[in-house]
């Protein structure tokens, strides 16, 4: 059996540190520029600096995407951002666009690179390719069935390394390479600053009929005409496994610390349990299944990897995810009080029963018995986000325990 990494994604170094102590093999983020998310709040090099610290302290790698699909004016600037990489010192720069692979080549020689998905890999000879070039792993296609994955396995070297995505949203366009988003309001997914105009809801004007808007049906259930369901491949790891995938990705560099721990714990939990043995795998699915819907989603496909998508993969009359938990807030600090330092993300009370979710794996179910500001005035709600509270709970207290509350 092939090593195994759990790759997560992280939007700021808040959400690093919460896959690194969740469960993550290896982190991937992005800089401040030539990655895929120009809306994430992304990282300065002095957060990449200390993202890095904290990960390679405690055995987990750092990856950083640059794999936009550069123009001319963008190569200058990414053969300087590598020079600064060059003393940073990531474990390996993910990269779609030969031009900016040939730049990563040239400054940085004994850098590890990896193809993102982005530049359609879905065959031995492109990963062969790639291989002879240089790059360390390749990022397969979304549309590539586990079938074709295991031949591209048995075709290329062993030493080479095959990255596919296990859990997260997909696009209706092949790969991430829409133009939708381009043409509908100047601002290029393939840049980084996809507006996801796959969620809208649809309708057609005739020309000589302005006005009259006439609703697109892909049937009767509904006008989302491209809204693709969530990836989820958590019954299904030993089919990933077997087919010889060396990393196992969640998508998601925008989503909350909360998203980030549940996935990676519950897919960390997952993996763990299958290597011990399939019977350990199997009994404990429930759990998975029951946690993994505790974070945001839209509803589960198993996308390619079976056969072609078909309808059953769409959302056809909403555009909305399912959200069962509401996240509060991460513990930061545990003071001689035992009470807990958080930054609140979402509103909650006095009295009210929550849940401390822990890497571990276990959740506790606590009260909230006493809120206090900074200055250690009494609240009975905390009602403005970001506002950095101290909360007295029951039970056993550590720093990165997460609280969220049921909405079921």
């Amino acid at each position: 059996m092939r090593e195994t990494e759990l790759l997560i994604p992280a939007g700021s170094l808040e959400v690093l540190k919460t896959a690194v102590v969740y469960g993550a093999d290896a982190v991937y983020i992005g800089g401040e520029a030539f990655g895929l998310r120009a809306k994430a709040k992304n990282f300065t090099n002095e957060e990449i600096k200390e993202g890095i610290a904290f990960a390679h302290e405690r055995g987990v790698k750092v990856y950083i995407t640059a794999n936009i699909l550069a123009h001319n004016d963008d190569l200058p600037g990414v053969e300087e951002y590598f020079k600064e990489l060059k003393d940073i010192g990531p474990d390996a720069l993910i990269i779609s666009d030969p031009g900016v692979f040939d730049i990563a080549r040239r400054i940085l020689p004994d850098m590890e690179l990896h193809i993102s998905t982005q530049a359609n890999n879905t065959n031995y000879g492109t990963y062969l390719f790639w291989h002879k070039l240089g790059a360390k792993r390749v990022v397969s296609a979304r549309e590539l069935s586990l079938k074709e994955i295991r031949e591209i396995r048995d075709r290329i070297p062993e030493d080479m390394e095959i990255e596919s995505f296990i859990h997260g949203a997909m696009c209706i366009s092949y790969s991430g390479r829409c133009l939708l988003s381009n043409f509908m309001v100047g601002r290029d997914a393939n840049q980084g600053a996809c507006t996801h105009p796959c969620r809208w809801k649809y309708s057609i004007v005739e020309e000589k009929r302005p006005g009259e808007y006439m609703p697109v049906y892909e049937n009767e259930r509904g006008t989302y005409i491209f809204n693709s369901k969530d990836l989820c491949m958590i019954e299904h790891i030993p089919e990933m496994i077997e087919a010889g995938i060396d990393s196992f990705k969640i998508e998601g560099r925008m989503k909350t610390a909360l998203y980030v721990a549940t996935v990676a714990r519950t897919y960390r939990k997952a993996i763990d349990d299958y290597k011990k043995s399939q019977e350990l795998y199997r009994q404990n699915m429930d759990w998975y299944k029951a946690e993994i819907g505790k974070c945001t989603y839209r509803e589960f496909t198993t996308g390619f990897y079976f056969g072609k998508a078909d309808s059953s993969a769409q959302i056809y009359d909403s555009n909305t995810y399912v959200k069962n938990y509401t996240y509060l807030g991460t513990i930061e600090e545990v003071d001689g009080r035992g009470f807990a330092r958080i930054q609140q993300k979402n509103k909650f009370s006095v009295g009210e029963m929550i849940e401390v979710m822990k890497p571990d794996g276990r959740n506790l179910e606590v009260v909230v018995k006493g809120i206090y500001d900074e200055e250690g005035n009494t609240q009975e709600s905390a009602p403005h986000p970001l506002q950095v509270l101290y909360v007295e709970l029951e039970g056993e207290l550590e720093v990165y325990d997460i609280l969220r509350r049921s909405e079921q």
